[in-house]
């Protein structure tokens, strides 16, 4: 082992135990680790940018625009929404609205796509009193299995795509991974609904959580005309950095006043509802012109009038508010909402709110303005997970939404018959939908996942630094020393262990970069068809399902299931041991 290897060895290991423990967002450590190897001149400038300059990477940004553009006037959550209703039992229901769900993430982004039907699936299951933690871990596992149907279903299998074509071999077909995408769709589909279903928690959601012990969220102060700060703002009377308490909201005779801001002004009589952590509430008491009203009838759910309401989002691997506090974050001034609690790992964290360090998948419970949703739908620091009405203006004009799904269909179709290479279609796409107006260039900007794709594009020289220095033929003769005896079907196997073991530690996208030089390397050793290793690293980078972290849709559910990390490894342990030994099977048998 050279000492080059070993340098790049020991970066890519400070590399994955950043990623483990989160010390910052991950498309920013794979970036640095890019930087160093630019810096000590194991990458030349043209090989660190290559990645960035990678038709599999642009396409995955054209593809944002794309799906963007397709849901952007909410057909498919409409027409799903009516498939659900139309069912009288729960199996039926299950089954319209699961069966079509593949399809759709075979040709859209996964991630849109459940942060849509997670608050329409978590209305639903409330209505009719089911635990939609029985529904949501499918939701997010059948939506990973539908992308490994199409070339385009998951941004891994670009990735793959874009690396092959840059290491001058031939990339995939649109439809080449189906042959295994489709079996394991159906096997993993089986198991979900049959076995997967009795291992399922019963679990409230984090809402109803909340809502259940709303009284311990809520208390009412009233202002007294000898309160010394009368007339004076919110700020000044010190009651904006109070112990674990948060003033969420004023009424004052009939009028409420949410969210208060830092200037609002206080006056005698005000009812001052204050939420956190209602053991502090003493230190109140203490405060002469102030008095707790006792017996407060005021719930959670009458704080909702016209202009308020109670929101849900997830925070996102992405986001800015991560590694700092609440407060330090600047929240309530930065989205005009308050926090009332936060959940993570199936826990209300009781502590001071302003004083709780976000992670990625926690849930915050907000009092937000009506507009909120509308504002954050698209906002890269959460999911917005509360139930969002299709605005009526876009009701309007269902004739530009099925015009944009009509512009996908053409583009599969070309793609599909040789006229077009995916990178091509999709720019077609994004220039037809920006002529025609049915997206602003503004609009196309948000809807690209900008991380993600620098994720991705600094992944791409990190593979290539594995490459140079030799550790990639290193790690493969290792892999070869011990499962070529054993048979092709062993070297498989460890193969897609690995790569799926990396998935789940760090994100998908890295783990395919990671491993696919590995493979090739593999390959060219045993003198046999790439391909089928690029399919392999394809399938099991996509296929995380053990822990909620390995992939963005598994965060997105975490919360508003009402789920634990145990849940994850109960119900995913067995659905990853099926699809990697069907996955496997398919490959020896069409590859080798």
């Amino acid at each position: 082992m050279s000492l080059e290897m070993i340098f790049v060895l020991v970066v890519i290991i400070g590399m994955f135990v950043a990623l483990l423990l989160e010390l910052a967002r991950p498309d920013m450590i794979v970036f640095s680790v890019l930087v160093i190897f630019l810096i000590t001149g194991l990458l030349t400038p043209e090989e660190a940018l290559k990645g960035f300059s990678n038709e599999g990477m642009l396409t995955v940004a054209l593809l944002f625009i794309v799906a963007g553009a397709v849901q952007k006037h909410g057909i498919i959550n409409q027409i799903m929404q009516k498939w659900l209703n139309k069912s009288k039992s729960f199996k039926g229901s299950m089954l319209r609205f699961f069966v079509p769900l593949p399809f759709f993430s075979a040709f859209l982004n996964n991630t849109p796509i459940v942060v849509t039907f997670t608050p329409i699936l978590k209305n639903w299951c409330e209505e009719r009193g089911i635990a939609p933690s029985k529904i949501l871990i499918p939701l997010s596992y059948v939506t990973i299995l539908g992308g490994t149907i199409t070339l385009m279903g998951t941004s891994t299998n670009l990735v793959v795509h874009g690396l092959l074509i840059s290491y001058g071999v031939e990339g995939f077909t649109l439809f080449q991974l189906a042959i295994v995408g489709i079996p394991i769709t159906i096997i993993g589909f089986i198991y979900l609904f049959t076995v997967g279903y009795r291992i399922l928690p019963d679990h409230l959601g984090f809402r109803k959580q909340v809502l259940a012990d709303s009284r311990e969220y809520i208390a009412e102060m009233i202002v007294h005309p000898d309160f010394a700060y009368l007339n004076q703002s919110v700020q000044k009377a010190g009651l904006r950095d109070l112990k674990g308490l948060y003033l969420i909201e004023i009424i004052r005779k009939q009028e409420r006043i949410s969210p208060v801001r830092s200037t609002t002004i206080i006056q005698s009589g005000d009812r001052l509802i204050f939420t956190g952590l209602i053991s502090t509430i003493a230190d109140l008491q203490n405060i002469k012109g102030l008095s707790l009203e006792t017996g407060s009838d005021l719930e959670l759910d009458d704080l909702k009038n016209g202009d308020v309401q109670l929101v849900e989002a997830v925070v996102s691997h992405q986001s800015s508010l991560l590694t700092k506090s609440i407060k330090q974050s600047q929240f309530r001034s930065k989205f005009d909402a308050g926090v009332i609690a936060v959940h993570r790992n199936n826990e209300r964290i009781k502590s001071k709110i302003g004083e709780i360090v976000l992670r990625p998948g926690d849930t915050l419970l907000l009092l937000a303005g009506s507009d909120f949703i509308r504002k954050y739908q698209q906002s890269s620091d959460f999911y917005v997970v509360s139930s969002l009405d299709t605005p009526s203006k876009l009701h309007e004009d269902g004739r530009k939404g099925w015009f944009n799904i009509g512009l996908l269909i053409a583009m599969i179709l070309l793609v599909t018959f040789g006229v077009l290479t995916m990178f091509k279609a999709m720019a077609l796409a994004v220039f037809i939908l920006i002529i025609t107006k049915m997206i602003t260039p503004e609009e196309a900007k948000k809807y690209i996942q900008f991380d993600v794709l620098l994720l991705i594009a600094s992944a791409f020289g990190v593979g290539a630094a594995m490459k140079e220095s030799g550790l990639a033929a290193f790690m493969a003769k290792g892999m070869l020393a011990f499962g070529e005896p054993l048979g092709i079907f062993v070297v498989l196997l460890l193969v897609y262990v690995l790569t799926n073991l990396f998935t789940e530690l760090i994100t998908n996208s890295a783990a395919a970069v990671l491993m696919l030089p590995i493979g090739l390397e593999i390959a060219s050793s045993l003198d046999v068809s790439y391909m089928g290793f690029a399919v392999i690293i394809a399938i099991a980078a996509s296929a995380s399902f053990i822990t909620p972290i390995g992939y963005q849709t598994n965060l997105i559910v975490y919360g508003p299931g009402g789920y634990t990390f145990k849940d994850y490894v109960k119900v995913g342990t067995p659905l990853s041991i099926l699809v990697m030994i069907v996955s496997v099977m398919i490959v020896r048998l069409v590859w080798f």
